[in-house]
């Protein structure tokens, strides 16, 4: 068993390695000069797209624009902004942070890219359900020689869906509520495996419903413990970013318990962060936005607010908190436990008490998108009678996760998601010619799309 962690370990690192982070940030800057950088250019009118601006009776979809974005921010801000933060910093020093920014921005674009195409390809059944994603971009935009691609990607998604986007997120949930409460991990993952399955039976719109109110709520007060953290500190913050933007480009040196690392590092870690928490490049965040009442545009341009909340807003404030307390230099503690002891440090119990009710709440959010993600995939494999099946999978293994420690699942899971965006990022290539002549149809006073 500790030879095939090792192995699956190295599998999973060789994934994430450096040519899937230039394939990533390579693909955000050329889509960002290509299409004039949609994340600066449209951002009020995404806002206002979600205000319901634009909206209309007529458009197809099961969800309205903001159950969409907040589904398919449940499943983008969750451990990945406790822990992926801690783990970044830890790992890469606090540079990582500006590199983390810099992933989250360019991610805006591709998040544009890769939902307008999804939306423009989707599937609607006769009754009306939706079914959307790279793989079905694939299936009906491109040549039929591209079909293992889409295949393959449905398959990984289902995977993933299980692995990182369940029994990891059960596994901390668990930890964090037995390490602060005394709740045995067979509890809670009962407990919430039963929550999910409720929630699961109604289909994308009762997500859509969850997720409307939780994800605000949970963001809310995350916000508001990592803010008292920062106005407790709000001395340090200008030589917190002076410290950012100059380990970014030089590394870090070694400060007390931390043992220093070169600028490779820097820049790796916090892309490959970023990427993890705001999704952009693996192309899953545009199953959620598929099921919107919404143009292909007009969605794609709402969906670029994603990796501005996700990585470019919540992010940095867990990192604020993290470098502000000092908790970073400690090697003793990473994860989601060097973000408790950071709101524990200025807070008391309170603020462990916010971050075991936040990584609860992420992590259950995050598990219930994913859900729909694996649906997806299933459906596009083996057709929606399968579906009912696949929910009952996924609730037991909400169970195994919280109860077993599964390292080599987790590394194979890991892998299958970074390998999501090779297929992605293909279709995203192939199609760019067709998305600028969208764009270029699309009437940014009405919100409408001639076809």
């Amino acid at each position: 068993m500790e030879l095939l962690e090792q192995y699956t370990g190295h599998f999973v690192g060789l994934v994430w390695g450096v040519p899937l982070v230039v394939a990533l940030v390579g693909s955000g800057i050329l889509f960002s000069f290509v299409f004039g950088f949609p994340q600066i250019r449209f951002f009020k009118h995404a806002i206002d797209i979600v205000r319901g601006k634009f909206d209309r009776p007529e458009d197809k979809g099961e969800i309205s624009h903001f159950q969409a974005l907040t589904t398919a921010l449940s499943a983008t801000v969750g451990l990945g902004n406790i822990a992926g933060v801690a783990i970044a910093i830890s790992l890469g020093g606090p540079g990582a942070v500006f590199w983390l920014w810099v992933a989250g921005f360019i991610g805006m674009c591709t998040k544009f890219v890769e939902v307008t195409l999804s939306l423009k390809y989707r599937d609607i059944t006769p009754d009306g359900k939706v079914h959307g994603g790279p793989m079905f971009v694939i299936k009906n935009a491109l040549p039929k020689s591209f079909y293992p691609l889409a295949w393959a990607y449905a398959l990984f998604v289902v995977l993933s869906s299980i692995g990182a986007g369940n029994m990891f997120q059960s596994n901390q949930m668990a930890n964090v509520m037995q390490s602060t409460t005394g709740i045995p991990p067979w509890l809670s993952g009962l407990i919430f495996a039963s929550l999910a399955f409720v929630v699961l039976i109604g289909g994308i719109k009762r997500i859509g419903k969850i997720t409307a109110k939780l994800v605000p709520s949970m963001v809310g007060v995350y916000f508001a413990g990592a803010l008292f953290i920062l106005f407790s500190n709000i001395e340090m913050i200008p030589s917190l970013f002076a410290q950012i933007f100059h380990d970014a480009f030089r590394g870090t040196a070694a400060i007390g318990g931390f043992a220093g690392v070169a600028f490779k590092d820097v820049l790796v870690m916090g892309i490959r962060r970023a990427s993890f928490s705001n999704e952009a490049g693996m192309g899953s965040a545009a199953m959620a936005h598929c099921a919107a009442k919404s143009t292909p545009v007009q969605e794609g341009i709402v969906s670029l607010l994603e990796p501005f909340i996700d990585t470019i807003v919540v992010c940095t404030i867990t990192a604020l908190a993290i470098l502000a307390t000092n908790v970073w230099i400690n090697p003793d503690i990473a994860g989601s436990e060097m973000t408790a002891v950071a709101f524990e440090t200025v807070m008391g119990p309170l603020g462990r008490w916010i971050v075991t009710l936040t990584v609860t709440l992420f992590a259950f959010s995050t598990m219930i998108s994913w859900s729909y993600y694996g649906e997806q995939g299933v459906t596009f494999i083996a057709g929606e009678k399968w579906i009912t099946t696949y929910r009952y999978i996924f609730v037991v293994f909400i169970f195994l996760g919280a109860i077993l420690q599964l390292t080599v699942v987790l590394n194979l899971s890991d892998a299958f998601y970074g390998l999501l965006a090779v297929p992605n990022l293909i279709a995203c290539y192939f199609l760019l010619p067709v998305l600028k002549k969208m764009l270029k149809n699309y009437d940014f006073k009405t919100g409408t799309e001639i076809e």
